[in-house]
């Protein structure tokens, strides 16, 4: 599937998290079926037309629009639709915006899937990043969404105020349980002219670096992916606005955040039996890898090979054509 981003600013939410700039984050465009559909037209260039392809409202809260815009910005959409250049739409919005009238909006154009910025489900790191609703909203509104119909998406936070690795946990398995179809997982960042970049220069909050957010990241990962929910995106999506020089304070920012997620999950994945292996008495370790996992494998500048040669280990790659990922010890010379 090709996801077409149509990126609006920050309407339809009246609450200023402390760590939002949105108009940062999407740019200062204000929302309108031509802003709408000179992005639509901008990513056609590269993508063919056809049912595969998913037309995206993110940025915004969108059901909290009001409804004469929702309309006037579904206008261009429905032209795609209608003659086959897309086959389905999606849209983001707040957990506490989903309502019966919402959803009959949306259903009578054609939107499939609706993605909740959830963040947390710690009610006191809700409060603390001022979101403005609680848990409870979040189980509502995903029960709601699948009474009629919706696929759900929920986007996740790690490196919150207040939240701890266990509370971050605790808020993977809570959404776990209510069983989206999908999930995003996001970094904390420090964006410029925030509360948040108010609090970082005084001193009372410090975020996560990137290794920490990646740890967390990749094992949300794992869990997740066990139990069947698809991890759609980690990180933000680096557009030219957020990555304009002084807009990002601080943070776990890196282009490639998704790559060095999953090569994390590698390491996750076999430190435990390379651990083994050095307990027995043995330095040599011999990693098979399947040739298309090897970069990932390796890291970013040899970022896991670096980190299991701190842990004592002398490896050996070995490249193989098909065959599981595995570590085997290999005899002391």
């Amino acid at each position: 599937m090709s996801i077409i981003p149509i990126f609006i600013p920050h309407a339809g939410c009246p609450h200023q998290c402390v760590f939002c700039n949105q108009k940062k984050i999407s740019g200062q465009k204000i929302a309108s079926a031509t802003a709408v559909r000179e992005q639509i037209t901008k990513y056609l260039q590269w993508v063919k037309p056809g049912p595969n392809n998913e037309a995206a409202f993110y940025g915004g809260s969108f059901t909290g629009l009001d409804a004469a815009l929702q309309e006037e910005l579904f206008v261009p959409v429905d032209e795609l639709l209608g003659t086959g250049v897309i086959g389905s739409v999606r849209c983001s919005t707040r957990p506490d915006y989903i309502t019966a009238e919402k959803l009959e909006l949306l259903k009578r154009h054609n939107v499939t899937t609706v993605e909740l910025g959830v963040q947390s489900l710690d009610d006191k790191v809700l409060a603390l990043a001022e979101r403005g609703h609680d848990a409870a909203s979040v189980a509502k509104a995903v029960q709601l969404l699948r009474a009629y119909g919706f696929k759900v998406g929920l986007q996740l936070m790690c490196g919150m105020p207040g939240q701890t690795a266990a509370s971050f946990f605790d808020t993977v398995a809570k959404s776990i349980a209510l069983k989206p179809d999908m999930v995003r997982l996001y970094p904390l960042l420090v964006i410029k002219d925030t509360p948040l970049e108010d609090s970082y220069k005084r001193g009372d909050f410090t975020p996560l670096t990137v290794d920490e957010a990646a740890e967390l990241c990749a094992a949300a990962w794992e869990s997740f992916t066990a139990a069947g929910i698809k991890v759609i995106r980690t990180g933000l999506q680096p557009d030219e606005e957020l990555c304009s020089p002084g807009n990002i304070v601080a943070g776990p920012f890196h282009p490639a955040f998704g790559e060095i997620v999953k090569s994390m999950v590698l390491r996750q994945k076999l430190t435990p039996e390379i651990l083994k292996i050095l307990q027995s008495g043995s330095k040599k370790v011999k990693i098979y890898v399947p040739h298309t996992l090897e970069s990932k494998l390796r890291g970013q500048k040899n970022a896991n090979i670096k980190y299991w040669q701190s842990l004592g280990a002398q490896v050996e790659v070995l490249r193989t054509d098909d065959g599981p990922l595995k570590a085997e010890g290999a005899e002391n010379e």
